[in-house]
This record gives C-alpha cells, sequence and structure tokens, in this order.
C-alpha cells in the first residue's frame, strides 16, 4: 500500500516522495487512514518505526482541508511532548512535510516566548505549557485535535501532574491521538480520561528494525566507525545545538521559507529526525 492509498492528498505525498519515502512504514498504514476518518486512537509503537510523521502527515491535510474549504476557523492542534527538544522534533518534521501546504504553527521552547495567536498547531511540553496559561499568553480552551506524543516518556519526566492540568482547560468534544512507547499502569488512569472509546493500534516490535533500515540513510562504506569519545561528543553537540549565523544570514537575505525556516536548517548539529 503506498501513501496516495492511505487517503493523503496529492500535495501531501508529493513533499513525501520527493523526500525519498515510497512506502509508509507499519504504524502509519495503520494510523494515518483513522486519523483521516476523525477517530480517538491510542497507539503502542515503539520508537524508530516513524509514528512521529504517522500524525503529522493526515493532520497537514487535516487542516489544509479546512483552508481549502474557506473555513472561518480552521482547526486548533495541539500536541503535546515530552519536553523541548521533542518539540523542536515534531516542529521540523511538520516544516519538511508542509512544503505544498500553507500551515502555521508554534513551537513553544520557553516561558518567554509569544505565542502566535493565528496558529493552526501548539506545540509544547507539560510544564511549558501551564506556564503560559498562568501568565494568559495562551488558551487552548478551542483545541480540536489534541496529540499526546508519548504518554510514558511523559510520565518518566515526571509531567502526567501537569499533563492532568493542562487536560482540565481542553473541551471535552475532540478528537484524542495518544502514543506510547508501551503500555504502562501509571498511565492508565490519565488515558482512561483524554480516550473515548479508542481504537488501538499496536506495532509489533519486531517492526522497529524494519522500519529504522527502511527510514536510515545507506551506510558510507569506507567511513569508519566513530570512536566511542567522537560519539560521545557528536551526542553532546546535537542535543546541545548551537545556532548557525551565516545559514541565518542567507536565509534572511533571500526571503526563504517566509521567515518560517526549520530548527535543522538554522542549528549546526540539528538533524531532521522522526523520533526521540
Amino acid at each position: 500500500m503506498n501513501f496516495k492509498d492511505l487517503g493523503l492528498s496529492e500535495k501531501t505525498v508529493k513533499a513525501i516522495e520527493e523526500l525519498g519515502i515510497t512506502e509508509p512504514t507499519t504504524v502509519q498504514n495503520d494510523v494515518i487512514p483513522s486519523i483521516l476518518q476523525g477517530k480517538d486512537i491510542f497507539t503502542i509503537a515503539p520508537q524508530g518505526c516513524g509514528k512521529t510523521c504517522s500524525y503529522v502527515f493526515p493532520l497537514l491535510d487535516i487542516i489544509s482541508k479546512a483552508n481549502d474549504d474557506h473555513k472561518a476557523k480552521g482547526p486548533n492542534i495541539l500536541i503535546i511532548t515530552p519536553d523541548s527538544n521533542q518539540s523542536v522534533v515534531v516542529s521540523d518534521q511538520l516544516a519538511l512535510f508542509n512544503k505544498y501546504h500553507e500551515i502555521n504553527e508554534s513551537t513553544l521552547k520557553d516561558r518567554d516566548e509569544d505565542v502566535d495567536s493565528e496558529a493552526n498547531v501548539i506545540i509544547a511540553s507539560p510544564d511549558l505549557l501551564l506556564d503560559l496559561m498562568d501568565s494568559q499568553k495562551i488558551d487552548l480552551s478551542n483545541t480540536n485535535i489534541l496529540v499526546v506524543d508519548d504518554i510514558n516518556l511523559i510520565k518518566k519526566k515526571k509531567q502526567l501532574g501537569n499533563l492532568e492540568k493542562v487536560l482540565e482547560v481542553l473541551p471535552a468534544e475532540k478528537q484524542n491521538i495518544v502514543y506510547t512507547n508501551r503500555r504502562s499502569k501509571e498511565t492508565q488512569d490519565i488515558l482512561d480520561k483524554i480516550l473515548k472509546a479508542p481504537e488501538e493500534i499496536k506495532v509489533d516490535k519486531n517492526k522497529e528494525q524494519e522500519a529504522q533500515q527502511a527510514a536510515a540513510p545507506a551506510e558510507q562504506p569506507n567511513k569508519e566507525r566513530a570512536k566511542p569519545a567522537e560519539a560521545k561528543a557528536a551526542a553532546k553537540h546535537f542535543h546541545n545545538p548551537i545556532q548557525d549565523k551565516e545559514a541565518l544570514d542567507i536565509i534572511k537575505k533571500y526571503n526563504s521559507f517566509g521567515g518560517k525556516a526549520p530548527n535543522f536548517l538554522t542549528y549546526k548539529g540539528l538533524l531532521a529526525r522522526d523520533e526521540k
């Protein structure tokens, strides 16, 4: 099955294929049609299987369709992530595949940021959302679609309490999409509050290696493997990226991306990824 068969628009499929992605992973194959149908979904999937794109692709189409239908107000989508690093990852995926759409999203990384009131998509961690709510910088009462990615990792970050407080201000009537890398007793109570008769989708862990191999770029045959110290330094550089002034100057000079350049282009060492 290809991406068009899943119900995605030609614009989204074109952006996907231009990046060399030709076939959906298992989780994308299972989740995308259900999101497009407006169902509540609970997905259990391992890291590395393409789950971020399994909601990014259909959400781009949902927003774009609302814009094409000239609706006065399109959907308000809230994507809750475990931390700001993962918020940036999701933002970069949206930017990559937003090539033929006009989607306005706001990725929140610190409490001093101003929230774009025209944004269709808000991406942030529970603690940051609470801070912005307390300072009255954000209004989440009109949320139409909620994505929680990943509730087990939010638990590990000790953010379940903050997540519950955010949920209290969200409307009862909305589409709810929740991901986890494993089922957990500690998250069941909050899952019961979020989801209403959800469709449960479980991706076999054995599919993880298959998906990673399909998504990973070909290895350089003559390239030496990084030594442990080098790998550690690279990891540190990745998690503490530095803004690339030269890239910023070029983007500004040519007005590239309309002022919405993806973070992976403006930070050294920050690559577009699909998972944590």
